[in-house]
């Protein structure tokens, strides 16, 4: 079955007729509600937050985090960025109550450092692994989302995203740029080895303000959840940091993703790099 993320642009697939299509379905708003709520439940929010929605659509997700009960934390504040004006447009007509931005997230999250609390995105960031044109690429993509979520988050907040990835590849590659924007990540099926299973990639900033506690942290949500992939770059090898000496291959590596992670342009990596050249006389 082909995917519309496979052929065509967010912005160019949902038209008119596809936002109003998805927005009228009692099938995907159903669904959409499920995730949505699910994507909560991973986020564990005591508290009335700002919450940024990446990829918001026509904001059948926004509803629901404006209805939560103030006994479950709410009700939440949240601001929606999406690439498709219709989907914005579609939302406008059924007066959501959240702020609406009209925005590429492979072009990074524009707003300011530790802006939100939280984050969620709901079938959204499968897009980004497809390139626009042959001078961006999909780590490109998502590396600019990433790092621009990661500075938009609080320290300790957290972000949860469920995305429809086409194969494991793609599942890594979406994994590893969050990983190397900084976050601590980890990967939670719901229904696995089924048509109908649906990944959820829970993402930590940092490490929570109160000290000494896993309040803030990827293991102190998904500690007592089966079936769940911890990833957390920052619990690794910190030791040996400065180990890598300056000029090294390594070292030229490193550079090359914080380059990336940048949005610049950099040359593929090769069996020559850093290799030292022998001095011409």
């Amino acid at each position: 079955m082909s995917r519309p993320e496979d052929t065509l642009q967010a912005d160019v697939h949902y038209d008119d007729v596809e936002a109003r299509k998805y927005t009228t379905s009692s099938r995907i708003q159903n669904i959409q509600a499920s995730m949505t709520r699910r994507a909560l439940e991973l986020l564990d929010l005591k508290t009335p937050s700002l919450i940024l929605d990446v990829g918001c659509g026509s904001g059948l997700s926004g509803e629901i985090l404006s209805d939560i009960p103030p006994e479950e934390g709410g009700p939440h504040v949240w601001i929606g960025m999406d690439i498709s004006p219709s989907m914005l447009d579609v939302a406008l007509q059924r007066d959501v109550e959240g702020d609406l931005f009209l925005a590429d997230i492979g072009q990074g999250v524009p707003f300011r450092a530790g802006t939100f609390d939280a984050a969620i995105s709901i079938s959204a960031i499968q897009w980004l692994c497809n390139a626009e044109s042959s001078e961006t690429s999909p780590q490109q993509r998502l590396a600019r989302f990433f790092g621009g979520l990661y500075q938009s988050l609080k320290r300790g907040g957290r972000a949860v995203c469920q995305f429809y990835p086409k194969n494991d590849v793609q599942k890594q590659m979406i994994t590893s740029a969050a990983v190397k924007a900084g976050f601590g990540a980890g990967l939670l099926e719901d229904d696995p080895e089924t048509k109908n299973v649906k990944v959820y990639l829970v993402l930590t900033a940092g490490q929570s303000a109160v000290a000494n506690t896993k309040s803030g942290d990827i293991t102190g949500v998904v500690e007592n959840l089966e079936g769940v992939d911890v990833v957390d770059n920052r619990r690794q090898g910190k030791a040996g940091k400065g180990d890598i000496k300056k000029g090294s291959k390594q070292w030229i590596i490193k550079k090359k993703e914080q380059m990336e992670r940048k949005g610049k342009v950099v040359k593929a990596t090769s069996k020559y790099t850093g290799r030292k050249r022998r001095i011409a006389f």
